[in-house]
């Protein structure tokens, strides 16, 4: 037991703790293209799941749009195996597109979160848990609110059953998406992009406020312990 807790291994780990955070701090560029592009793959991936889901859903809803065409599906079988053989296997993937976009969303939120915690920090020595809820919350609101016409076009464009353009009926195109956009804010006005933003800000916003909380008294702690001082105050 002495040897383990000997001087020399500690510098041991010291000089290894040094090492793999010098090692992340410069790969980690890397890391941040990788953690993307997981993210594009999960969409790709889960895209389909979300097709269906969003369908089943819906099916017996009303709707005032005559250009929806309503839905008859049994189950995800039997929607799978319609969706495949009157609209086309690549029906499955409708909203990929705005769906690599909101990839995008935590970045957003992380980038307000850091300056908002910057501007801060500028003004006092050290943030309070209310603070860093509140700029949670806030950065989150503002990412929400910044994608929230293209969660609107996602979300229709999964449900899929619009009589558009017979001459472009890809409905993960741009130039569909574009046409969405535009009948939306034609029809409901800019408003219309935003409808249902409430219950999303409700939902997310608290969430995101308080993984913030935890994550920077986790972080502080982790310093703590380890002995070392953060760079950053909270």
């Amino acid at each position: 037991m002495s040897s383990v807790l000997s001087y020399e291994s500690l510098v041991h780990a010291v000089a290894g703790a040094v090492g793999s955070m010098t090692a992340m701090t410069v790969f980690f560029p890397l890391d941040t293209a990788r953690l993307r592009l997981q993210g594009v793959v999960n969409v790709l991936l889960t895209t389909p799941l979300w097709v269906v889901n969003t369908r089943l859903k819906l099916q017996g809803a009303k709707f005032r749009n005559e250009d929806i065409v309503p839905t008859n599906y049994s189950g995800i079988i039997d929607a799978f195996h319609q969706i495949i053989r009157d609209e086309g296997i690549l029906a499955l993937w409708n909203g990929t597109f705005p769906s690599l976009l909101l990839v995008f969303n935590p970045a957003i939120q992380f980038m307000f979160y850091e300056g908002l915690k910057r501007q801060l920090l500028k003004k006092r020595t050290k943030l309070s848990s209310l603070d860093v809820f509140l700029i949670g919350a806030i950065a989150k609101a503002v990412a929400t609110t910044v994608t929230y016409p293209m969660q609107t076009v996602q979300s229709i464009l999964r449900f899929g059953r619009h009589r558009l353009n017979p001459e472009n009926r890809t409905l993960g195109s741009l130039r569909n998406i574009l046409y969405l956009l535009h009948q939306r804010v034609r029809r409901f006005g800019i408003a219309g992009l935003y409808k249902g933003l409430e219950a999303k800000l409700l939902q997310t916003v608290l969430t995101a406020a308080l993984m913030f909380l935890v994550y920077e008294k986790l972080m502080a702690a982790t310093f703590m312990v380890m002995g070392l001082k953060s760079t950053r105050k909270h």
